[in-house]
């Protein structure tokens, strides 16, 4: 597999990674890392990746890993715990920015404290927008335990957002 074959087959899932590797790290300078350390292990793997069904699995798969042992690693209480503000900002008036905001905050603040399996089945589903198969697949969990786990999860972060939006912060 030649670089411009590499290129076409991972760039379209970067993003993905790196979104999951920053969900389970926190930090944007560990998650950049991270996708640069998967998309090098990739590259070393090119000749074999052609044989593999679906990269964008083996890749997914390979990130969760990698961030799950760079957090159980010596080096996990040496991270920086950063959190950032993203989304998308729409013509919408300055006020309804700043609340999108802090709601987008909130929502990501929930998802850190949610136990792994809760977080990285909702990153997945309706961040990354997988299909349950793919997560069954990705976490190598049962059907229902991958409906669970989400459930719950949409479940807790609804709550305290509710619990926020209702009695202030919290």
């Amino acid at each position: 597999m030649k670089q411009a074959e590499f290129l076409n087959v991972v760039m379209p899932f970067k993003d993905k990674l790196y979104r999951l590797a920053k969900r389970l790290l926190v930090s944007s300078e560990e998650a950049e890392d991270a996708t640069q350390e998967i998309l090098l292990k990739l590259w070393t793997k090119k000749k074999a990746m052609e044989s593999y069904n679906n990269v964008e699995a083996f890749a997914m798969t390979m990130t969760k890993n990698f961030c799950l042992d760079r957090l159980k690693s010596k080096q996990a209480s040496n991270l920086k715990l950063v959190h950032s503000n993203y989304g998308e900002e729409g013509s919408s008036s300055l006020q309804r920015q700043v609340e999108a905001r802090d709601s987008l905050s909130w929502v990501e603040k929930i998802m850190d404290e949610l136990p792994e399996q809760q977080k990285m089945v909702l990153q997945l589903r309706d961040v990354e927008q997988y299909e349950f198969e793919e997560i069954e697949e990705l976490l190598g969990m049962k059907p229902t335990a991958v409906r669970v786990a989400l459930s719950r999860a949409r479940k807790t972060v609804r709550e305290k957002l509710i619990q926020k939006h209702s009695y202030g912060i919290g």
